[in-house]
């Protein structure tokens, strides 16, 4: 089986790469490749380099370890290397020829690079998309890029800057960083990746830290981490080898799922350098790749504004119960994530989400984002949520948040509770800008936010509230306006229940909504609105039009009015009376109650301007008149 390696400090930072992958892009600028195709340009010799740099690796591990070579050795060095179970190529493995190498002699370029690519695994060919099948997913497509760069011209050019770039000392998060900063600035945002929010390094950090601080599961026994829209894997993977490296789990074993062919290849690639890695292709919502099995801790970022309309059937006919709070709106399906994340997590099990704003407050009450949102409170799963700052990620300045779930709170302190952690104000600028993220968290940042995570007390970033604070009744009432002698609309003007009709040769009526009487109007439909509802004035002529009759039709309509609730029934029931008491002084009627959950950030945290004493400003305004007195006109 593969061993994580461990990379050693003392090299360079991956982004000096940028300025070497960049001059890729000049050359499929003169060969007329649009910038929005160049990713899919880059991405197969990502994978090409990330696979020969990890190969490089192993072998030098087993030289160190068992001290076999493959000149000396070839039989027992074969057999080691295999041994560690994360892919095959002789050409590299026992011959030493890498990309370098056969990008070094222009005759016999196109000879050595094509075994040179024959010589990975079935496996591994299949991520790359190398010698692919009719009907077979191409996902990193080397096949197509190679075909297009050879009938370019560029074929050599272009496989001799990437063979320049040595990926072997870098982690997959520093290399899905370097290649989400490239496919940024390539491609613009394509409106193929709208949606899609790789994780940056920092946030991983704090995340990792959140987790390690929250699990309580023993060392020895194996750590079971998930991510369900794992993208490239770098929250996943990067999740584990800090839980490693800092909390002592060497016990870890990895499961993610993606739907990007591209991110998926990346992903899986590196799952064969790895320990108890595995990363399964596909929609993982409809798919359900791991149906049965309960993870201890499941980390995610998963798209957000994205439409889940080209599935919709199968999330509303699922039956597997993973949707048991509800369906939110097709436009985002960021909350069915949320859904299925818990319906996956072991009963003590941890997750951190990173979603946008929509998830907080989108929806009225009885909606399906509402009633999702009910279900977890209702669960008491939501330990805190925690606002980052902004301009953290590189396709996005806005806010994000991270969902803490906890399906075992700790203590009866925790139980029934929910944290608001502003961590919004906690970063420093970067020396470098990288597309939108201008911003990081330090280590002092994200120590803040776990302090005030595991202190779970108030403080000047922290608020703690009873759970029952979020919720509140949408109650729905009838109103009716009276007039001066404090009868109703309905009363007056139909009191048998059917349309007032008025009869006159040269004019028609509608009613005055201030106190319920008929007056002259001109001769069109009209609508008037009055209290909560509204007089609808219809008119119509004979057939000459001699003749015109117009019907006044009052109507009330429902409103609702938004009131604080609570879990007790009876002190519910008062809350409603009460506010209907001190608020509402005209005749009403109670419709249905309808409960809604929303989180408001802004309104936890608002901090109002302060404001200027009287004095003062009395002050000020006498010493102006003065000035203005002393003014020669």
């Amino acid at each position: 089986m593969a061993t994580e390696i461990t990379y050693q400090g003392g090299v360079p930072d991956i982004m000096h790469y940028e300025s070497k992958i960049w001059s890729v892009a000049d050359l499929l600028i003169g060969q007329s490749v649009k910038q929005s195709d160049f990713p899919n340009y880059m991405m197969p010799f990502f994978g090409l380099m990330m696979v020969e740099g990890r190969m490089r690796n192993y072998m030098k591990r087993v030289e160190q370890e068992d001290g076999f070579t493959p000149k000396d050795n070839p039989e027992d060095f074969k057999e080691a290397f295999l041994l560690h179970d994360c892919g095959w190529n002789d050409y590299i493995v026992m011959q030493d020829k890498t990309l370098k190498k056969v990008c070094s002699n222009d005759k016999t370029f196109e000879q050595d690079f094509a075994r040179y690519l024959d010589g990975f695994d079935s496996d591994l060919k299949r991520l790359l998309g190398i010698n692919r099948g009719k009907d077979e997913d191409k996902f990193l497509g080397m096949d197509e890029i190679v075909a297009n760069l050879r009938s370019k011209g560029i074929l050599l050019q272009v496989a001799s800057i990437w063979s320049e770039i040595d990926l072997a000392p870098y982690s997959n998060s520093d290399i899905t960083t370097l290649e989400e900063h490239i496919k940024r600035r390539w491609a613009d945002i394509s409106a193929s990746t709208a949606g899609e929010q790789y994780t940056p390094d920092d946030i991983i950090s704090l995340i990792s830290e959140i987790v390690g601080a929250l699990i309580n599961k023993p060392k020895g026994e194996y750590l079971h981490l998930y991510d369900p829209t794992c993208g490239g894997a770098n929250l996943l993977f990067g999740t584990a080898d800090r839980l490693r490296r800092q909390n002592g789990y060497e016990l870890i074993a990895t499961y993610g799922s993606e739907l990007n062919d591209k991110l998926y290849a990346l992903a899986a690639i590196e799952s064969r350098f790895r320990d108890e890695a595995q990363i399964c292709y596909g929609n993982t919502l409809t798919t359900i790749p791991f149906r049965g099995k309960s993870f201890d801790v499941v980390v995610a970022n998963p798209p957000y504004g994205t439409t889940w309309k080209g599935y919709q059937q199968e999330i509303r006919h699922d039956e597997t119960g993973q949707f048991a709070g509800g369906i939110p709106s097709i436009s985002d399906g960021q909350l069915l994530f949320m859904q299925h994340i818990l319906w996956q997590l072991d009963d003590k099990g941890i997750a951190v989400e990173v979603h946008n704003g929509a998830s907080l407050f989108s929806g009225d009450a009885g909606s399906g984002e509402s009633n999702i949102r009910k279900y977890v409170f209702d669960k008491d799963w939501v330990e805190a949520i925690i606002q980052m700052p902004q301009q953290e990620f590189f396709n996005t300045g806005i806010y994000t948040y991270l969902w803490i779930m906890n399906k075992n709170k700790p203590n009866t302190a925790h139980k029934g509770k929910v944290a608001l952690i502003d961590g919004s104000k906690g970063w420093q600028l970067l020396k470098k800008s990288k597309g939108d993220k201008r911003r990081e968290m330090t280590e002092d940042n994200r120590k803040a936010i776990v302090d005030a995570l595991l202190t779970f007390e108030p403080s000047d970033i922290c608020k703690i509230f009873d759970r029952e604070h979020f919720y509140y009744n949408k109650q729905q009432l009838t109103l009716t306006e009276l007039d001066a002698d404090g009868h109703s609309v309905c009363e007056t003007v139909c009191a048998d229940g059917k349309p007032f009709d008025i009869t006159k040769d040269e004019a028609s009526y509608s009613l005055d909504a201030d106190n319920d009487t008929i007056v002259h109007t001109k001769a069109d439909d009209t609508k008037e609105s009055l209290g909560c509802g509204d007089i609808k004035v219809k008119e119509t002529r004979t057939k000459k039009g001699l003749k015109r009759k117009v019907q006044i039709m009052p109507r009330l309509t429902k409103d609702y009015e938004i009131i604080p609730y609570h879990f007790d029934e009876a002190a519910n029931r008062k809350e409603i009376d009460d506010f209907m008491a001190k608020y509402i002084f005209k005749p009403f009627t109670l419709g249905d109650d309808t409960i809604g959950v929303e989180i408001n950030f802004n309104k936890e945290f608002y901090v109002p301007e302060p404001v200027e004493p009287v004095d003062d400003i009395l002050a000020e305004i006498k010493e102006l008149d003065k000035e203005l007195g002393e003014i020669e006109l």
